[in-house]
């Protein structure tokens, strides 16, 4: 009887179950039409905000040309380092300029620093359609030929300063010493003029750099130069040109719908990639002659999971009419990266490990004939060498051993070091950096100062891993006013706010286990391409590269969803706050989750004014879970509904002020929100 009423329950339980299900599959499918017959009138709804997308980069086309003709007009006699001839003959007059005096070198150093990063800007600003490849070559070549005369002006000044040397005497040891800097460069030089064994080490007092030399240079006529430049020079161009890579939308989108069988015009989809103003994506020459196309690996690899062979994909790209350059820089990529596999162990992969701090050149010099003081006359004989290294190790040594040479370098205190730096010599016939020919390397914490040996005389470079503050542990974007916002990005090893208003951004502050650092970049309104080159120069690195992905665990997600979510987060920024979410993590690689409030005051979002959303790039819903949830759910909130945009998902449930706020943004403001999600990949770097 009992096990009677058990089936009969069972089977009562089950028909309920079913008739459960049936209903929510009935619910589903209502909510999925309905959306379905509004989308078409959202997606122009949507069409006409993004036109502030295109307003942005119809002015910032405005301003360059405006700015090149305030150039011109200025008359203030520098160079506008895009034209040729004028670049050139600043070039050849400089060259010209028998003047070699130290303090001329650095002024003038600092004019041709500035043509250098303007045209660093101007390679990384202006989008392809608007410079020719012949102009590329030429910006890069101009950049290298403005360093190495940058470089031969700093070897004549050395000259010039060491055949008049026992002119400057030290008291105590008889030797000569200088200390010479400014905010880009600090010189040290050191004259043997005593030879005396006793003397063979020194520290420069007020930069704490220092050397200590074997016997035998300290008994022979050299010099010590530590040349310390802020900038690097000496590394590959193209590390300093990387633009920030470039999410196709295309493919993947295609991909993933043709395999569900059902595909949009994708005409349509194509114009909409090619109308949506990307940051620029041009291919670049580097200065080792190296193509890098930039367009990020994501393609690559959403097109590789799929596994198919080049025939499939060639098929596909007929049916879907996917332009050919968006898959042949992939196919190309993937085949230079086989090769391209670093096998030596010594040498520094400039993908992962970069310079921090500047670039020390660290010569052993041939002491030049001094002056003479006859009567009142000064005599110098000249020799017609230039500036000459001293062979150190010497080719034959009597014991065949060769001591090597024992320097110490203090920190730059305008950098952060996170972790002990990795010391390389930069290797001037393989073009890299190496980390052999250095032993014996000692990190003082407490005085920020760094001691090793090297065999030979060596430019040095002081590198950290380029990813060691990735993945961010959280971040957040919330409005602080009209066409303002704050982005906080919570990394590895520092929390980095960044204050956006109107076309400008500024670094408000860096804190280190609670401490503000970096005070002399923070406070300053620039752009966003300036923000970025300014922080991963001070070894804050929150910008994901084009092969970021091998080196850090991310979070995988599409580019469809995740170039919309930034897009679409950029048009609502000014009056709605969103943040990180755990979820995302879990909702699989299609769709992306994250928090959202509607926020209209300065103050920061309460906990509990947070809501989840997820989307997939063409499908937003609101979810019913938590942050502080059990498990994931994909489970509708309840009485919410589909929508094709994130945008009117969010109209659902915002005030009336709230809608306003988003259709009277500023179309600049919206630019550099949408430039900073894409430049700090918030969605997948996470």
């Amino acid at each position: 009887q009992s096990s009677e009423e058990a089936r009969l329950q069972a089977q009562q339980e089950e028909a309920a179950r079913l008739e459960k299900e049936r209903i929510e599959q009935e619910q589903m499918e209502k909510l999925e039409a309905k959306d379905q017959e509004r989308r078409e009138s959202e997606l122009a709804e949507l069409h006409s905000l993004e036109q502030k997308f295109l307003a942005a980069q119809q002015w910032k086309t405005d301003y360059r040309a405006h700015a090149k003709w305030e150039h011109y007009l200025s008359c203030d006699g520098s160079p506008d380092p895009t034209v040729l001839q004028e670049i050139n003959a600043f070039m050849s007059l400089w060259r010209e300029d028998q003047n070699e005096d130290i303090q001329l070198v650095m002024e003038k150093g600092e004019q041709v620093l500035n043509l250098i990063q303007k045209l660093q800007f101007l390679l990384l600003d202006t989008p392809p359609n608007e410079v020719t490849e012949k102009e590329t070559v030429q910006y890069q070549e101009s950049i290298l030929e403005l360093q190495n005369l940058l470089h031969q002006k700093y070897n004549g000044a050395t000259e010039h300063m060491l055949k008049a040397a026992n002119m400057h005497e030290d008291s105590d040891t008889g030797n000569m010493q200088a200390v010479i800097k400014d905010k880009n460069v600090t010189f040290c030089i050191w004259a043997n003029l005593k030879k005396k064994v006793r003397f063979k080490n020194h520290m420069f007092c007020d930069t704490q750099h220092g050397f200590d030399l074997p016997k035998s240079l300290a008994v022979s006529s050299v010099a010590v130069r530590i040349l310390h430049t802020h900038y690097d020079h000496v590394s590959p161009l193209w590390l300093h040109c990387q633009s920030v890579p470039k999410l196709e939308v295309l493919d993947s989108k295609e991909l993933t719908q043709h395999s569900k069988g059902s595909v949009e015009e994708p005409e349509e989809e194509e114009k909409k990639a090619r109308e949506e103003p990307d940051v620029p994506a041009e291919e670049e020459t580097c200065s080792d002659g190296r193509k890098s196309a930039i367009s990020v690996k994501e393609n690559g690899n959403s097109i590789a999971d799929i596994n198919e062979t080049g025939e499939e994909t060639e098929k596909k790209s007929e049916i879907l009419d996917i332009p050919s350059q968006v898959q042949d820089p992939l196919m190309q990529e993937e085949t230079n990266e086989k090769e391209e596999a670093i096998t030596d162990e010594n040498i520094i992969d400039l993908q992962q490990f970069v310079p921090v701090g500047g670039v020390y050149h660290i010569d052993v010099l041939q002491l030049p004939p001094q002056v003479k003081q006859i009567k009142d006359w000064r005599m110098v004989e000249v020799l017609d060498v230039g500036l000459e290294a001293y062979p150190y190790p010497p080719e034959e040594t009597e014991d065949g051993t060769r001591p090597p040479v024992r320097i110490t370098l203090r920190l730059s205190d305008n950098v952060m070091y996170f972790e002990d730096p990795v010391i390389a010599r930069w290797d001037p016939a393989g073009q890299q950096w190496r980390t052999d020919g250095i032993s014996n390397i000692t990190y003082e914490t407490q005085e920020g100062s760094i001691t090793f040996e090297m065999g030979a005389f060596y430019t040095i470079a002081l590198l950290q891993d380029a990813h060691l503050n990735m993945p961010y542990q959280a971040w957040e974007l919330r409005p602080t006013g009209m066409d303002e916002a704050l982005l906080t990005v919570t990394a590895v090893f520092a929390t980095i706010q960044i204050q956006i208003k109107g076309n400008r951004c500024m670094l408000s502050s860096v804190a280190v286990e609670e401490k503000d650092v970096l005070s002399h970049v923070t406070g300053k309104w620039i752009s966003p391409l300036d923000l970025r080159a300014v922080l991963k120069k001070a070894g804050v690195n929150i910008f994901p590269g084009e092969y970021s992905h091998k080196y850090v665990s991310v979070n995988k997600k599409a580019p469809l969803a995740e170039v919309r979510a930034y897009q679409q987060m950029a048009l609502v920024a000014s009056a709605f706050a969103f943040a990180w979410s755990k979820w995302n993590l879990e909702a699989g690689q299609e769709q992306v989750v994250f928090k959202v409030s509607e926020h209209l005051k300065a103050d920061s979002v309460r906990g509990k004014d947070w809501s989840l959303y997820m989307f997939n790039g063409q499908k937003a819903q609101k979810l019913k879970i938590t942050e502080t949830s059990e498990a994931f759910s994909e489970e509708l909130e309840e009485g919410s509904e589909f929508h094709s945009t994130l945008y009117h998902m969010l109209k659902d449930f915002a005030s009336k002020e709230a809608i306003d706020k988003v259709e009277t943004a500023s179309f600049l403001f919206i630019d550099v929100v949408y430039q900073l999600l894409l430049a700090t990949r918030v969605l997948t770097y996470s």
